[in-house]
């Protein structure tokens, strides 16, 4: 090789190292401000404004900010136990949850495959239903700071971020900014606008049951948004209510 295109090489490659660093204490800074002010908006938010106002040319966003001890104890708990049950236990990242949801979606990609093969078809068109494992701390790094996209980079910065969440954020912080951030419908965000959404009243009257319903929903909320009937929905949200009495509050 020769010694410039070397050295082009070499500088191009401290760049991105010093881009990287820079981007990393970008984010440690917004993090560090998080545990006094309230976020105005998540990534998450932002993209699906964008992405309604383009396809419907309007985006009706509705959000209020509760402080955490505002939060109703019966939601906080469902969350925990529909969501991430070692919440108040691990430092951000459940790695066993992860192990398993590996294991777990290999079985599922091989069912798949075996079935795409007796019926003839290729794989694309019956794709296998992906579990994740991440916990309520890595799915607000994915919602606060980064894109929807998934590759390995990404799932590489979520884990740091979940890291550095855990480092300056307390339990109830993460909890607090989570339950006001996250989506509960098209256009519905938080714990107060979802409570006053399905169930006419704020987010700190729920009762058990209402509160496990709207934590049942979190995986899919557009979609079950549309089925309130749904019977899935009905018998996960008896789980969780059996559930919730056993979960520490942090």
């Amino acid at each position: 090789m020769k010694p410039g295109l070397l050295r082009g090489l070499i500088r191009w490659v401290l760049w991105l190292l010093a881009a990287g660093v820079a981007l990393q204490l970008a984010f440690v800074g917004r993090i560090a401000l998080m545990a006094a002010v309230d976020p105005q908006s998540t990534a998450f938010q932002r993209s699906e404004a964008w992405r309604l106002a383009r396809s419907d040319g309007a985006f009706q966003w509705s959000q209020q900010w509760v402080p955490y001890a505002r939060l109703s104890p019966h939601l906080k708990r469902a969350v925990i136990a529909s969501e991430d049950a070692g919440f108040t236990s691990h430092g951000g990242v459940d790695w066993s949850a992860i192990e398993q949801a590996w294991e777990k979606n290999a079985r599922r990609r091989e069912q798949a495959e075996r079935r795409a093969a007796r019926a003839g078809q290729p794989l694309h068109t019956r794709p296998p239903r992906i579990v994740g494992g991440s916990t309520i701390t890595q799915q607000l790094a994915k919602n606060l700071l980064l894109s929807g996209e998934r590759h390995m980079l990404r799932k590489g910065q979520e884990l740091v971020l979940a890291l550095l969440l855990e480092t300056f954020l307390s339990k109830q912080r993460i909890l607090e900014i989570y339950l006001n951030s996250v989506e509960w419908g098209s256009g519905v965000f938080g714990a107060e606008a979802a409570a006053q959404r399905y169930f006419r009243k704020p987010a700190e009257r729920l009762s058990p049951h209402e509160a496990a319903r709207l934590a049942v929903m979190l995986p899919a909320p557009k979609l079950y948004e549309t089925r309130p009937n749904s019977a899935y929905l009905a018998g996960r949200t008896a789980t969780i209510v059996a559930r919730m009495g056993a979960v520490q509050l942090p």
